[in-house]
């Protein structure tokens, strides 16, 4: 099998899955590992037990494809990994509450190396001791290609989750990270570019390989004096998703196109020669965070206000309707060029 690592494609050597055994595999990938103080009991039974700390769950579910949703050519085994627990997690935070425990789906070919699938357990730990949470339990089956299904349980961090619907008129809309940089990687990786030496290309391939959502932003803005009246993770295009946020809340929102203006990606769309307006405001995978705030109280630092909450429905930009796709779409075969999944 080969892999993609910082030093580039390599080959993953040693037994098969089908030589160690499922049971084998399996108490191979949790050996040495320290569950989270939510999980009662791991892997080892028919099932694990968690810990309800506020007698209810926040739980999110995600799954990722090879070849569709990632490329084992562009990636490592490790960044996958980190991937498949990054987007469930972003998607807790979301919702104002905080990880601690995640279920893990494998499928993989018979020849599959059982390093492989270690790595991949390494990334899953990995971006869990970064979100908060532990990987409680799973399952492990045999399939064509490899195929990662993660379910993720949360404890909201407030009394109540934080939902796309609590946007009202006059408010303002803020973002928790920097959206278009996997977008900028998937442009790169997909041109044959990604280890060219051009302003902020690395950047863009790590992006694109392994988010990291800023959910220390979250975690503080939710806890904080002023948290924010709605959330929503940007995982299909900030147009597309907070879109969604717009329609459930019943309101319009405006983004101001300068506020969103970054130098770095601008460099590495001339170099790309592309579109860095498209990437920030169609790319996806980024999972950054956007939230709603009254426009009384802003947001905590390291949020970027970005836009206006106002009457009416639907979402422009700079006061005009964006022409073009949206962001990702499942199930349409299309996006808008380099929305950041690797399709």
């Amino acid at each position: 099998m080969v892999t993609a690592s910082e030093e580039g494609p390599t080959i993953s050597t040693g037994p098969t899955v089908r030589e160690v055994g499922e049971f084998a595999l399996i108490a191979r990938i949790n050996a040495g590992r320290e569950q989270g103080p939510a999980v009662q009991l791991g892997p080892g039974d028919d099932a694990a037990v968690l810990a309800a700390a506020r007698g209810r769950y926040v739980v999110s579910t995600d799954m990722l494809i090879e070849d569709r949703h990632f490329r084992l050519d562009w990636s490592a085994a490790e960044e996958v990994g980190r991937k498949a627990i990054a987007q469930n997690a972003a998607d807790i935070y979301a919702m104002g509450a905080e990880p601690v425990g995640y279920v893990v789906g494998l499928g993989v070919p018979e020849p599959t190396p059982v390093d492989f699938v270690t790595r991949l357990a390494d990334g899953f730990w990995s971006e869990a001791a970064r979100a908060g949470g532990s990987v409680a339990g799973g399952d492990i089956v045999r399939s064509p290609q490899v195929v990662i299904s993660v379910t993720a349980f949360g404890d909201p961090l407030g009394e109540q989750p934080v939902t796309r619907s609590g946007a009202r008129a006059g408010g303002i809309l803020a973002i928790a990270g920097r959206p278009g940089w996997s977008a900028a990687g998937y442009a790169a990786l997909a041109g044959g570019r990604s280890t060219e030496p051009g302003p902020g290309v690395a950047r863009a391939v790590a992006a694109h390989r392994a988010p990291r959502p800023a959910y220390d932003l979250v975690r503080t803005a939710v806890t904080g004096g002023h948290p924010p009246m709605a959330l929503t993770d940007i995982s299909d295009g900030l147009l597309a998703d907070i879109g969604h946020l717009a329609e459930s809340s019943g309101v319009a929102i405006d983004v101001r196109s300068a506020a969103l203006h970054d130098t770095e990606l601008a460099e590495c769309a001339a170099f790309l020669k592309a579109d860095a307006r498209q990437w920030l405001l169609t790319g996806g995978e980024d999972h950054v965070f956007a939230g709603v705030w009254p426009a009384g109280s802003p947001p905590p630092l390291g949020w970027t206000v970005i836009g206006d909450i106002e009457a009416g429905h639907g979402v422009t930009v700079d006061g005009a309707r964006y022409r073009g796709p949206q962001g990702w779409e499942a199930f349409s075969g299309t996006d808008s060029a380099n929305v950041g999944h690797s399709r």
